[in-house]
C-alpha cells in the first residue's frame, strides 16, 4: 500500500471515529480537531452553537465540569444585571439612616428641654446633636453613591456574560477535542447529544436563572425564595431524637464505657507517675539520650535546652502531665492505627468505607466531639485522651495504607516467588519499605493530638492546656505565650524522636 493509501485510509479510519464520537456535524469537527491538533499550542477556534447556548452546550457534550463552571459564571453575571437594575442597594443604608433620625430628634428635644431649664452644659447636647448630624450627612451620600452605582454594577454583569460567552466559544473546540482523544484510547463516554440530557439541562437551567432573576428584581416579594421552607418543630424534634438516642447508648453501655474510662486511666496515671515523680535529670537526660540515637547529637542538645526551658519557668510539672495525656493518645491512636491501616491497604473495598469516617473524624471541630465524649465518659483526664484519640487517629491509618500500596508490586513477588509467607512479606517487605510513611503517620497524629490539648482543658485535663486556658480567660499574654512554648517544645522533641534522621 502506498504512502497515500495509507494517509487516505487513516483519514477515513478518523472520520468514522469522530462521526461515532460526535454524531452528526461530523464533518465540521473533524476539520476544528485537525486544526486543533496540527498546533501544539492552543488554536483559537470559535463555536456560535458553544457560545449562544452556553452551558447547555457543554453538558450535552459531556462536558459537566466546563458546564458547572459557565453556570456559575452566568449566574454571577446575571445576578449583578438584577441587583443594579431592580435590587435594593440602600437598604442597610436606609434604616441605619432612619436610626440616626430617629436619635437626632431625641437629642434635638432634649437640647430645647435643657435650654428652657436653664441647664449649664448645653455645649455637649449641641456637639451630641452636630456629630449625628455629619454621620447623617455621609450615610445620605453613601445611599447617593450606591444609587449612581447601578449602572457600573450593570456593565459589571453585561461584561461579565460577554467575556464568559466568548471564552466558551473560543474554548468548546479544544475541550471536546480533548475529550475526543481520551475517547479514542478508552471508546467510552462518547459526545453524541442525549435528548434525555439537553432536557434536564434545560430545566436545570430555565430554574436556576429564573429563580435568581425573580429572587433580584423582587426582592422579599416572593418567601418561598427567601427562606428555606422549614419549621422549627423540626429542628426541635431532631434534637429530641438525638438526645434519646445518646440517653440509650449512655444507659446501655454504662458498663462498657466505664471500662474504657479505667483502661485510660489506669495507662495515664501510670505514666504521670513515672514522668512526675520521677527525678527531672533522669526524665531529661533519658530524652536526650532516646533523641542522640533518633536524630544525633545536635537534636539532643536542643532537646535538653526545651527540657530545660520547662523547668526553669516553673511549668515542667505542668509539662509532664501534658506529656503523660499526649503519651496515652499516642499510644492508642498508633496502637490501633497501625494495625488498622495494615488492614485496611490489604482491603481496598474496606478502606473505601472507612475514608468517609475518616475524613469526619478530621473535619468535626473538637468541640463537637467532647459533647457525645462527656456524656460516655464524664469530665476529666480519659474524656481528654479519647478526644485526643478521635481527632489524632485518621493521619496515621492514612499514611499506613498510603505507605503500603505504594511498596513496588515487583520486589513482592520476587519475594513471593522465592516462597515468602505472609508475615514474612510484612515484616520484612512491606513495613519495612513504608516507614517513611507510617513514621510521618506518627508524628502528624502526636503533633494532632498536641493541638487537642488546650480544648481538652475545657473538660477537666491538666497541663499546659490548662494554664493557656487560663491565659485566655485573664488576658494573661506572657502566661499564655509561656506555656505556648512549652507545647511547641515538646512537639518539636516528639518530631526528633519520631522522625529521626531526614537522610
Amino acid at each position: 500500500m502506498s504512502d497515500i493509501e495509507e494517509n487516505k485510509s487513516q483519514k477515513d479510519d478518523q472520520s468514522l471515529a469522530i462521526k461515532e464520537f460526535i454524531g452528526p456535524q461530523a464533518d465540521y469537527y473533524k476539520m476544528q480537531f485537525e486544526k486543533i491538533g496540527s498546533s501544539s499550542g492552543f488554536t483559537p477556534t470559535f463555536n456560535w452553537a458553544a457560545a449562544l447556548l452556553g452551558s447547555v452546550w457543554f453538558a450535552s457534550r459531556g462536558l459537566w465540569n466546563w458546564a458547572l463552571a459557565f453556570t456559575i459564571c452566568e449566574i454571577i453575571g446575571i445576578v449583578q444585571i438584577m441587583r443594579g437594575l431592580f435590587g435594593d442597594l440602600t437598604s442597610d443604608l436606609a434604616s441605619r439612616a432612619k436610626m440616626i433620625e430617629m436619635q437626632l430628634q431625641i437629642r434635638e428635644t432634649q437640647l430645647e428641654k435643657a435650654i428652657k431649664d436653664n441647664v449649664e452644659n448645653l455645649d455637649s447636647f449641641r456637639n451630641n446633636i452636630k456629630g449625628l448630624e455629619e454621620i447623617l450627612s455621609r450615610i445620605q451620600n453613601d445611599i447617593f453613591s450606591a444609587e449612581a452605582s447601578r449602572i457600573w454594577i450593570v456593565l459589571f454583569g453585561i461584561f461579565l456574560i460577554f467575556i464568559t460567552k466568548a471564552f466558551q466559544g473560543l474554548y468548546s473546540n479544544t475541550a471536546l477535542e480533548k475529550k475526543f482523544s481520551n475517547w479514542l484510547s478508552t471508546r467510552v463516554g462518547n459526545a453524541q447529544i442525549n435528548i434525555v440530557s439537553v432536557f434536564l439541562v434545560v430545566l436545570f437551567s430555565i430554574v436556576v436563572f429564573v429563580s435568581t432573576a425573580l429572587q433580584y428584581s423582587m426582592p422579599g416579594q416572593i418567601s418561598f425564595l427567601d427562606e428555606f421552607p422549614t419549621g422549627p418543630q423540626i429542628r426541635l424534634n431532631a434534637i429530641a431524637g438525638i438526645e434519646v438516642f445518646f440517653d440509650f447508648l449512655t444507659q446501655g453501655g454504662e458498663n462498657f464505657f466505664n471500662a474504657i474510662r479505667r483502661g485510660i486511666l489506669a495507662v495515664l496515671d501510670a505514666l504521670e507517675v513515672v514522668f512526675v515523680a520521677t527525678p527531672w535529670m533522669v526524665i531529661i537526660a533519658f530524652v536526650m539520650a532516646l533523641t542522640a540515637l533518633s536524630s544525633g547529637i545536635r537534636a539532643a542538645i536542643f532537646s535538653g535546652a526545651f527540657l530545660a526551658y520547662m523547668g526553669v519557668i516553673g511549668l515542667w510539672v505542668l509539662s509532664m502531665q501534658t506529656l503523660a495525656l499526649l503519651g496515652t493518645g499516642a499510644c492508642i491512636c498508633i496502637g490501633f492505627g497501625i494495625p488498622f491501616g495494615v488492614y485496611c491497604a490489604r482491603r481496598p473495598k474496606v478502606y473505601r468505607y472507612v475514608q468517609p469516617m475518616l475524613d469526619f473524624q478530621q473535619t468535626m471541630p473538637a468541640f463537637v466531639y467532647m459533647i457525645p465524649v462527656i456524656a460516655f465518659f464524664g469530665t476529666g483526664k480519659p474524656a481528654a485522651v479519647v478526644v485526643c484519640t478521635i481527632f489524632g487517629m485518621p493521619p496515621v491509618v492514612r499514611l499506613t495504607v498510603l505507605g503500603l500500596q505504594g511498596v513496588p508490586h515487583s520486589i513482592r513477588e520476587a519475594a513471593i516467588a522465592y516462597g515468602a509467607t505472609n508475615w514474612y512479606l510484612l515484616t520484612k517487605i512491606d513495613l519495612p519499605l513504608a516507614a517513611k510513611s507510617i513514621r510521618t503517620g506518627m508524628n502528624q497524629t502526636i503533633l494532632l493530638s498536641l493541638l487537642t490539648v488546650v480544648v481538652a482543658s475545657l473538660i477537666g485535663a491538666k497541663g499546659l492546656g490548662e494554664d493557656v486556658l487560663d491565659a485566655l480567660q485573664y488576658a494573661s499574654v506572657g502566661q499564655g505565650i509561656l506555656a505556648g512554648f512549652a507545647i511547641l517544645f515538646i512537639a518539636m522533641i516528639l518530631d526528633r524522636i519520631v522522625q529521626g534522621k531526614r537522610d
